[in-house]
C-alpha cells in the first residue's frame, strides 16, 4: 500500500485568519467537529479575536477538550491548515468580483506575514472572490499548487444538492451533482454528469413524476446562483452554510479522506484550462489537492466552463 503522510507534523492545530461573520461561524463549526485540539484566531482587531475565542471556548464543556485562543502570526508555524476568511464584506447589489481590488490588497499583506514564517501546511482561502484570491495566494506564496486551495463551489454544490433534494423529495445526500467554474455569476451546474443514487438525474425526475427537465433544472440552478444575493439582502451576510463547507474541507484534509470535493484549485491543462484557479471536483486529502477529476461535460457545459475561466483570467489581469 502506498505510504501517505501529511505535509506537517501537528495535524491537530488550525489557524483562522479573520474573525468576522464567516471566520467566527467557521471557528464555531470546527470547535464542534472535534477535528482539532488547538485553534488560533487572528484578526486585525485583537479584541474581536479574543472575544470570539472566549465565547466559543465557553461551549467546550458541551463538546470536546480544545485550546482556543487569540494569537498572532508567530503562532502559525506548526499548524496543519491556515484558513483565511479576512476581507471586506460583500454588500447588497455588489458582486463577489466587485470586491477584488480591496480584498487582493488584504490577501497580499496576509500572505507576506505567512511567508515570513516557517509554515508547511495547507492554505485554505475562503475570502471572496475566492478564485481570484486563491490565485493571488498561490502566486504570492510560491507554495506548491496542491497546498493552496479555495473553498470554491463546495457551498454552491451543497445548495444544488439541497435544491434538487427538495424538488424530488429525497435526501440531499443521495444527490451527486456539482457546481463548477467560478464561485460567482459565471458558475455552471454540470447536469450531464448529475445522478441521484446512481440514476441519471432526468431518469430519477421521471420516476418522481417530473418531466419538464429543462425548465426545472434552470429554475434550480437560478435558485442556487442567486441564493447568496438573496440571503445578503435579507440578513446582510451569509456565514452558516460556508462554515459547514469549511468544516467539510478540513475533515477531508485532516482525516486524509481522499474525498472528492469541488474546491478551487490551479488548473494546469485540465479541460484545456491553463494558469487559472477555479472549481472542479478534485480528490482532497492530507496533502491538499491530489488530482482534479475529469467529470464528463457536454459541449455546451465545456464551453461555459471555458467562458468562466476566461472571465476569471480577465479579472486577474486587472490586479497583476
Amino acid at each position: 500500500m502506498e505510504e501517505r503522510m501529511n505535509v506537517v507534523g501537528n495535524s491537530r492545530k488550525v489557524v483562522m485568519i479573520g474573525c468576522g461573520f464567516v471566520g467566527s461561524a467557521s471557528a464555531f463549526a470546527l470547535m464542534q467537529s472535534g477535528l482539532f485540539s488547538e485553534m488560533v484566531l487572528i484578526d486585525m482587531d485583537h479584541d474581536r479575536a479574543e472575544g470570539e475565542a472566549m465565547d466559543i471556548s465557553h461551549g467546550l464543556p458541551f463538546a470536546r477538550p480544545m485550546k482556543i485562543y487569540a494569537g498572532d502570526y508567530d503562532d502559525i508555524s506548526d499548524a496543519s491548515i491556515i484558513i483565511i476568511t479576512a476581507g471586506a464584506n460583500q454588500k447588497p447589489d455588489e458582486t463577489r468580483l466587485d470586491l477584488v481590488q480591496k480584498n487582493t490588497a488584504i490577501m497580499r499583506s496576509i500572505i507576506r506575514e505567512i511567508k515570513s514564517r516557517d509554515f508547511g501546511g495547507i492554505l485554505l482561502i475562503v475570502s471572496n472572490p475566492v478564485d481570484i484570491l486563491t490565485y493571488v495566494a498561490l502566486k504570492e506564496s510560491g507554495y506548491p499548487a496542491n497546498r493552496v486551495i479555495g473553498s470554491g463551489t463546495v457551498l454552491d454544490t451543497g445548495r444544488l444538492k439541497y435544491e434538487v433534494g427538495q424538488h424530488l423529495g429525497v435526501d440531499s445526500r443521495s444527490v451527486h451533482a456539482f457546481i463548477i467554474g467560478e464561485h460567482g455569476d459565471s458558475e455552471l451546474a454540470a447536469w450531464s454528469s448529475a445522478t441521484v443514487s446512481g440514476l441519471p438525474i432526468n431518469d430519477f425526475c421521471e420516476l418522481r413524476g417530473h418531466f419538464n427537465h429543462e425548465e426545472a433544472t434552470e429554475k434550480i440552478f437560478e435558485n442556487v446562483k442567486n441564493s447568496a444575493y438573496e440571503i445578503i439582502e435579507k440578513k446582510r451576510a451569509t456565514y452558516y452554510g460556508i462554515a459547514m463547507a469549511v468544516k467539510r474541507i478540513c475533515e477531508a484534509i485532516v482525516r486524509d479522506e481522499e474525498s472528492i470535493l469541488p474546491i478551487s484549485s490551479y488548473m494546469n491543462g485540465e479541460y484545456g484550462l491553463e494558469d487559472v484557479v477555479l472549481s472542479m471536483p478534485a480528490v482532497v486529502g492530507a496533502n491538499g489537492v491530489e488530482k482534479v477529476i475529469p467529470v464528463p461535460l457536454s459541449d455546451e457545459e465545456l464551453g461555459r466552463l471555458q467562458e468562466s475561466a476566461e472571465t476569471l483570467k480577465n479579472i486577474a489581469k486587472t490586479i497583476e
